[in-house]
């Protein structure tokens, strides 16, 4: 059998593939360009991709031997689901295993935001630190005993908010679903609707999926709703929140400040207002990006191309 990906893969993986199947593997500029993903799936029945390849049914529907997909991401946003569906094509992806990773970075995020960690960077790095700091100058918030309103309560909203109990932060919530009594119980979570969600929290951190209903679902009135002291944190996807509605609340002092991982387009440059925004701390959508959680979806992104291939149940896998 044939398989395509679309970008280079951890070499043990590259292994792995090779001793079952022939490969192709794009090597130019990413992301690979769409008449060639078109032109180069034709006789493919194998395909592993990435977040940011659109995988729509132009795509699907050139894939005349098309049999499986496996995305190396935990958002499927880039797949039109139904169209695979309707073709019988089974979908992978890797949740659960980036949960920790990006949890963690959330936590960071507000930590430099809080505390103007880049800033403080900055004032050494550029050698303007030449006097210590009085009482009241370059002063950051405490983090401690803040409320935290998570907007997405799954794997990793519910991951953020048991990092968030070591710094006895107070826990609101909004979801498409309730969670049940006992669930909130534990993670000591109430829940609120959207609108109270965005009034009442010190720190927004956003976890909702990227769909239909969530594109620019944070717009200028939503976050008018916000404490004027108030951060907002992005791991989730870009086009959740709008971007020049959240560029005009930090210039216009709406909010205090942000921390984004992620981006409407990407990758920005250093041109881009957010980077020259002292209250707003930037990541390169790097929320899996550690060693060893990357190395683990690898792992699982084959796996579920190699299980699909053969007939059996991928080890995660999307539903229409």
């Amino acid at each position: 059998m044939k398989v395509l990906l679309t970008r280079k893969l951890h070499d043990f993986a590259i292994k792995e593939l090779e001793k079952r199947y022939d490969l192709e593997m794009y090597q130019g500029r990413i992301p690979m360009p769409k008449g060639l993903l078109v032109s180069r799936i034709r006789d493919k029945d194998g395909l592993i991709c990435y977040p940011y390849d659109t995988i729509d049914s132009e795509v699907i529907n050139a894939g005349a031997k098309l049999r499986a997909i496996s995305t190396f991401s935990v958002g499927y946003d880039h797949i039109d689901v139904k169209a695979a569906s309707r073709r019988g094509i089974v979908i992978g992806y890797t949740p659960e295993v980036l949960t920790r990773a990006t949890a963690d970075l959330t936590i960071a995020l507000m930590l430099a935001v809080f505390r103007r960690i880049t800033e403080g960077n900055d004032i050494i790095r550029k050698n303007k630190w030449k006097t210590i700091f009085g009482p009241d100058e370059f002063l950051g918030a405490d983090l401690y005993g803040k409320s935290l309103g998570i907007f997405g309560m799954g794997r990793i909203g519910k991951a953020v908010a048991k990092r968030s109990s070591g710094f006895e932060m107070k826990i609101l919530y909004h979801n498409r679903k309730r969670l049940a009594v006992s669930e909130e119980r534990k993670l000591g979570a109430k829940y609120v609707s959207l609108v109270e969600l965005f009034r009442k929290s010190d720190v927004i951190s956003i976890h909702s999926p990227y769909t239909p209903k969530t594109h620019g679902i944070v717009n200028l009135k939503l976050l008018k709703k916000m404490k004027k002291t108030a951060f907002l944190i992005n791991t989730a996807r870009g086009k959740i929140v709008n971007e020049t509605d959240l560029i005009y609340a930090l210039k216009k002092g709406i909010v205090s400040g942000a921390g984004l991982d992620v981006f409407w387009n990407e990758p920005i440059s250093g041109a881009h207002p957010f980077a020259k925004m002292k209250n707003v701390v930037t990541m390169a959508h790097s929320g899996s990006s550690t060693v060893e959680t990357r190395a683990k979806m690898a792992d699982i992104t084959v796996k579920n191309l190699i299980l699909s291939l053969s007939g059996k149940k991928p080890i995660y896998e999307v539903k229409a």
